[in-house]
């Protein structure tokens, strides 16, 4: 699997990147079709077999149900070499988001991530912004919480995961990376992708199947080999509970 730097920081990301909310959340979710949650076990093994590809980046948050809880399970024996990134501001309870985007909460939140992954620190942690992105940017003390963390060692990089242009630009003054929404249907993010690689800051891509709307063959291709920006995208986070098709995406990436 090939790997990019992500921005300045020291870490070297897959590629194709995992998003881990279907292993522990299957509520309030925007695919197209139901799908049952894996058993603890299949779970466990679905981690591992994502790892058997060659995928080091996995992307987890406290919002995707029982997702860092096993991950943790999955990931003992086997933390060194990959890149895990979570996220603070949003948690899901009662078949709804919650957000809190205090210092408060964001310090409680990564000890609690922390001690569901069965690790001493992230590799990447991003606000989760729930589109009010300028009011979050606008806390100076927020941003001021995240950068102790890194500073604590409890991350070794920090960034944004954000909806609008505006708040993603306004992110770069201060993130390791950007995490945007950026597939064949909405290239609004563009100019902003190419300002973050300019500035040797990292970005993932999230949603680049538009959660599962478009075809996977045709959505990767355009991101890894036919975009204008494709060279500036660090990697693409692609949710899925079948390492089968991960490895079939990843094929396509290698072609």
């Amino acid at each position: 699997m090939d790997n990019r730097s992500l921005g300045s920081t020291k870490l070297s990301c897959s590629r194709l990147g995992w998003g881990a909310l279907k292993i522990g959340r299957n509520q309030g979710v925007k695919f197209p079709d139901d799908f049952e949650l894996p058993s603890e076990e299949a779970a466990i093994d679905i981690v591992h077999g994502m790892l058997d590809l060659g995928i080091n980046f996995i992307d987890t948050a406290p919002s995707y149900g029982l997702s860092e809880e096993r991950l943790g399970k999955a990931l003992e024996g086997k933390r060194d070499g990959v890149i895990l990134s979570t996220k603070v501001g949003e948690h899901f309870s009662d078949g709804e988001s919650h957000y809190d985007f205090s210092s408060t909460a964001a310090v409680k939140s990564l000890q609690e991530s922390l001690r569901r992954l069965k690790t001493d620190h992230v590799d990447v942690l991003w606000i989760h912004s729930d589109g009010n992105d300028q009011a979050i940017l606008d806390d100076d003390a927020y941003i001021e919480t995240l950068e102790s963390f890194k500073d604590a060692g409890m991350t070794r990089a920090i960034g944004f995961s954000g909806k609008s242009i505006e708040g993603n630009r306004s992110a770069l003054s201060w993130a390791d990376a950007i995490m945007v929404e950026y597939h064949l249907e909405d290239q609004s993010q563009e100019a902003v992708i190419t300002e973050a690689a300019q500035r040797d800051i990292g970005v993932v891509i999230k949603k680049a199947l538009r959660s599962g709307h478009l075809p996977g063959d045709e959505a990767l291709r355009f991101l890894f080999d036919d975009s204008p920006v494709a060279d500036a995208i660090t990697s693409v986070v692609i949710g899925s509970l079948s390492p089968a098709r991960m490895q079939s995406n990843a094929k396509g990436l290698s072609a």
